[in-house]
């Protein structure tokens, strides 16, 4: 208690409200943008932040989470809630190991490094292990320390230009292939690291595809920290999206990839705000790319191919929060199979998103265990997934609670 006899209104657990104000001011969002995305108003966020209005019902509080990219539940909801990690996964085995790669700054020559030809064969055979494997993340955490340690030595030892902007290229992906595995785990600071330094390789590399995948995984990172990011997302793609465009018209099959990819990322970013027009705009001009490449082209990092726009439509109609279009996305894009484990399951949570905002969570959740038999190390880290799962755990249909209890446990969101 204060000197002055007064009460501490920091004494006692904060409410609801209090957390939601002190979350959404941490994320720079206004209660104007907040009500927005859920569909209210601010004065509805104003009036549930002092505490005139009572604490929402779980699915707003779990969309409310999902917006403000809150890690664990009980950061918002307080202790009634479960602690359950949404957007951070539990933290992989390998996660130190492979941060104590990121993290070591070698300045002597300790061992000799591979040529370049050997490490673009490993890291090709790292992509191709990463979208064959339903536990990706196993696989690339276990390559991805000797890799690392062997694209830095191969750029400090590299005695000409051309070799040394040719180890450059092959660093800032290897740190494209780490971005993969340090997302959506506990150490964000860990990922702005490698997204940092994968751009500073890839303009030393002065390598368009390289310059091109670097950007498209800042973009993603800046794009998921939450809506205050949102610009410095698009800052990152256009940009670089205008550095590539002059060279597309006699460009490679996979420069013509990452643009493609690029571009898709400006319509995400817009349907996260709620542009329809845009996002859908952008969609088509992704199309028209994918429609110049090979039919059976897939790119080995993006997955950008004719073969995935299907699924990026589910994603934007998602993204808008509109069911039903979603739910027409998806029986067009279903027609295709996503070679790559890890992003097939990721098509089958923004699918089981789509039947959740469609009114069909019973599909929803026979959709979400598609996703775990397709790749578990994909729904494991992934907040959309937890989410609905966590919703139908208090389903009042007992048949729905149990199976989403089943998977909770194979998740691990619950104990067995």
């Amino acid at each position: 208690m204060p000197s002055d006899g007064t009460s501490d209104p920091y004494t006692d657990a904060l409410a609801f409200g209090q957390r939601l104000q002190v979350l959404r001011n941490s994320r720079g969002i206004t209660r104007e943008q907040l009500g927005g995305l859920l569909g209210l108003t601010g004065s509805w966020v104003k009036a549930v932040e002092s505490g005139r209005l009572k604490t929402p019902k779980l699915e707003v509080i779990l969309r409310i989470a999902e917006i403000l990219r809150v890690r664990n539940l009980a950061d918002l909801a307080g202790n009634q809630a479960p602690p359950v990690e949404l957007f951070a996964g539990p933290g992989h085995p390998r996660l130190a190991a492979v941060k104590a790669a990121v993290d070591a700054y070698p300045v002597g020559s300790q061992h000799e490094a591979p040529p370049t030809a050997h490490l673009r064969a490993r890291l090709d055979r790292a992509w191709a292990s990463r979208h064959r494997s339903p536990n990706h993340r196993e696989v690339v955490g276990s390559l991805l320390p000797d890799l690392i340690r062997d694209a830095q030595a191969a750029v400090r030892q590299s005695d000409r230009a051309e070799e040394r902007r040719a180890a450059q290229a092959i660093l800032s992906e290897t740190y494209s292939l780490c971005q993969f595995f340090v997302a959506y785990q506990p150490d964000a600071a860990l990922l702005w690291r490698v997204a940092e330094r994968g751009l500073v390789a890839a303009q030393e590399s002065e390598d368009p595809r390289a310059i091109g995948l670097a950007a498209w995984l800042a973009g993603q990172a800046h794009r998921d920290a939450g809506p205050a990011h949102f610009e410095a997302a698009d800052a990152v793609v256009l940009e670089s999206l205008a550095y590539l465009m002059p060279l597309l018209p006699d460009a490679p099959d996979e420069v013509l990839a990452i643009a493609g990819a690029l571009t898709f990322e400006a319509g995400y970013t817009a349907a996260r705000r709620s542009e329809t027009g845009t996002a859908w705009r952008y969609w088509d001009q992704a199309r028209a790319m994918a429609e110049r490449l090979p039919g059976e082209y897939y790119d080995p990092v993006t997955s950008f191919s004719q073969a995935i726009m299907g699924a990026h439509a589910v994603t934007v109609a998602v993204e808008l929060h509109a069911g039903g279009e979603s739910v027409r996305q998806a029986a067009a894009a279903d027609a295709v199979t996503i070679p790559s484990r890890p992003r097939r399951a990721r098509h089958r949570i923004e699918e089981a998103r789509g039947f959740q905002l469609d009114g069909q969570p019973d599909v929803a959740l026979a959709t979400l265990v598609k996703a775990y038999e397709s790749a578990p190390e994909t729904i494991k880290y992934n907040g959309y997934a937890k989410r609905i799962v966590l919703e139908e755990t208090t389903s009042k249909s007992p048949d729905r609670r149990r199976r989403a209890s089943q998977l909770a446990v194979r998740i691990g969101m619950l104990a067995a």
